[in-house]
């Protein structure tokens, strides 16, 4: 079987970095590229207004991270609420990262806000809460990059919370077989973070951008939650 997937990109790499990463699409192919089970991806940026056509049907869509808030008030936002509010109606699968994580959480009744915890970068560890049948190769704990100051703060009702931790207590979730979702990004890379740690040191300040550049030290799971995705969508 090989899984069909939209990916709905909310956003636009910073100039000085679309050269050498493209997208955030271009990112997800190929961590997905570097998972055992077959899928095929068609990207769209809903930013600049793209979607698919009515006509095309896809196994899973996936709502990617943003520079942007999940609460924002942006009409591009509003748009893409009411598109994934019609996916979900409709039965069809939605897996979110970090932006799609928060805004699939305030879609269907959650919250998502400005963390008291401050800016959230570099590697950061998971634990597993609860152990699916589509969670595999399976562990008890998973590293993830992450770059965010936004976070769920409470899950929609009918959420199964499945990955926390100190930092980020509302790590990753699900609802029933339809809706999976992890606030880290698989997508990134150990280089794209430092990048992207190394263009915004002054917004992160001092201490949290030296802690997130530590931290890299660390291997990160992305290709393992990958195929955790695929098998979610294969279910």
């Amino acid at each position: 079987m090989t899984v069909r997937i939209c990916i709905l990109e909310t956003d636009i790499l910073r100039p000085q970095l679309i050269e050498q990463y493209k997208s955030y699409g271009t990112m997800f192919q190929q961590l997905f590229s570097r998972q055992p089970l077959g899928a095929t991806f068609h990207c769209f940026n809903v930013v600049q207004g793209h979607y698919p056509d009515d006509s095309e049907r896809f196994d899973a869509y996936l709502i990617t991270g943003s520079k942007a808030d999940s609460f924002g008030q942006d009409d591009w936002i509003g748009k893409l609420r009411t598109y994934l509010l019609a996916r979900y109606q409709n039965g069809d699968k939605l897996l979110g990262v970090c932006f799609g994580h928060q805004l699939m959480a305030l879609l269907l009744g959650g919250k998502a806000e400005r963390a008291s915890q401050g800016w959230g970068v570099g590697v950061h560890q998971y634990r597993v809460l609860s152990q699916e049948p589509w969670m595999q190769p399976a562990s008890e704990t998973f590293n993830l990059l992450v770059s965010h100051q936004d976070q769920v703060t409470q899950l929609p009702e009918g959420a199964q919370l499945l990955a926390s931790s100190d930092f980020c207590p509302n790590a990753a979730y699900r609802i029933g077989g339809q809706v999976l979702c992890f606030q880290g990004h698989p997508e990134f890379t150990h280089e794209y973070s430092r990048d992207l740690l190394n263009l915004r040191r002054e917004a992160f300040g001092e201490t949290v951008y030296q802690a997130g550049i530590e931290s890299l030290a660390k291997e990160q799971q992305g290709a393992q939650i990958a195929e955790w995705m695929i098998r979610f969508c294969m279910a």
